[in-house]
């Protein structure tokens, strides 16, 4: 640890941030820590701790990384069904801990006019109002100046004189007949405790958990143990949403779907525009999932998650192992416009492109395993493994799988090579005799 900082939240909770030294001067890995830290903190007793990692990436939002908003119409609703809720979020086996923001515990005391028994006295409601208001409400009576100066006056008792419900006792309000009537004799007291803060999300009343995760858990694992929750606790009454981190990782991830798929059609189209086909472009794409299971492979084996750098790797493979296929494909056309057999031509053309397809392979493999063996701070290994895992995957099922797809899919001739055979056989002048 190079330093640690604190800072108070409330008057009963505190935040501990602590910073790591460098990579290179310590022996653990910053999950490494995690893991000991979150075993060690469950032996406290008396308080509730929690731990949690910031974010890999930079983010606007602090504090625990799970963030689940539900919403209510009513206030009351709300109040009913979170101790519920909560208990199934402390359950979840992904959940460290969870919190909320609503919290009922600032003591409050409600007074309620007994109005029979103020009647039976002869006193009236707006005279008990204005008591209270006068002992309590802190209402202001008027000015006063004092060295050039301008005061409020204000009208309220003295602070020891209204701390406790027993102070009551000491207040007295004159009846229609002039008689002083105590005026603890004509209110209902009753002691509850209210919310400090509430909180209004979408316009409704809300409430806002905030989770922290267990080791080996990911964001996503996180904000799906709280779908699953909502679904099993909460009815068609109630609405929920993602804010912070939990809100940015549900639109990144989206986001990189559409990014995934309108990348792949790109590629597509930019293909079946220079082979000016659609059956070879589709040859060529047929490597795409076999980087992606080579990526998946290699993060399980590793143990690695997918997270918004893994899948930054999937979409770096879609250029970088289309890239062999196009090799193979293009030299089978050219051998095939030549006159050879389809199936030859593209045996010849997997036997003469490998080492080309070798050499940018190991190549970019040699490139990338910096980041996947984790040299230097701040390396993304899940990137790098995702990378390396898929190249090898499919450099080696390339020269495999592609010629036999092109074997059977693949138009026997070239339309090319039918031209130049056609005007071949035509000859090229004729010579009549005289």
């Amino acid at each position: 640890i190079v330093a640690g900082g604190g800072g108070n939240t409330s008057v009963n909770s505190g935040v501990i941030s602590v910073y790591l030294t460098e990579p290179e001067n310590r022996t653990r890995t910053a999950d490494e820590i995690f893991k000991q830290l979150s075993g060690e903190i469950g032996q406290f007793t008396g308080v509730r701790a929690s731990i949690s990692q910031p974010p890999t990436i930079g983010s606007r939002f602090g504090g625990l990384p799970v963030q689940f908003v539900i919403e209510a119409l009513s206030y009351e609703k709300l109040v009913e069904i979170l101790p519920a809720f909560m208990e199934e979020a402390n359950n979840d086996p992904r959940i460290l801990f969870a919190d909320v923001n609503l919290k009922i515990n600032k003591p409050e005391i409600s007074l309620t006019i007994d109005r029979e028994r103020a009647a039976d006295m002869q006193v009236s409601v707006e005279d008990i109002g204005k008591t209270l208001q006068s002992a309590f409400g802190g209402q202001r009576m008027g000015y006063f100046l004092r060295d050039g100066k301008q005061y409020e006056v204000i009208g309220q008792l003295d602070r020891e004189y209204r701390d406790k419900p027993s102070d009551l006792r000491s207040l007295f309000v004159k009846n229609s007949s002039g008689e002083m009537i105590q005026l603890e004799n004509l209110v209902k007291l009753e002691e509850t405790a209210v919310p400090t803060s509430r909180f209004r999300y979408n316009r409704n009343v809300s409430a806002t958990v905030s989770a922290g995760l267990k080791p080996g858990y990911t964001l996503g694992d996180g904000n799906e143990a709280m779908k699953e929750i909502a679904d099993k606790v909460l009815d068609e009454n109630f609405f929920t949403s993602f804010s912070g981190q939990s809100k940015d990782f549900e639109e990144s991830s989206s986001s990189l779907l559409y990014v995934f798929f309108f990348s792949i059609v790109l590629i597509y189209l930019v293909l079946s525009a220079q082979f000016e086909s659609f059956v070879d472009p589709f040859i060529i794409i047929i490597t795409v999932p076999l980087a992606i299971a080579g990526a998946l492979l290699s993060l399980w084996y590793f143990d690695m998650s997918i997270n918004i750098f893994s899948q930054i790797g999937m979409i770096m493979l879609i250029g970088l192992v289309t890239k062999n296929a196009i090799l193979i494909v293009e030299f089978a056309n050219q051998k095939k416009a030549s006159g050879i057999d389809r199936l030859e031509a593209v045996k010849l053309s997997a036997e003469q492109r490998f080492r080309p397809i070798l050499m940018t392979t190991l190549s970019t493999i040699l490139g990338i395993l910096p980041i996947a063996l984790g040299l230097g701070a701040g390396s993304r290994i899940s990137l790098g493994i995702a990378v390396v895992g898929g190249l090898i995957f499919s450099g080696f099922l390339t020269l495999y799988i592609v010629p036999s797809i092109y074997s059977y899919i693949s138009s026997k001739k070239v339309k090319i090579a039918e031209d130049e055979i056609e005007t071949a056989s035509e000859p090229a002048f004729e010579i009549n005799p005289v």
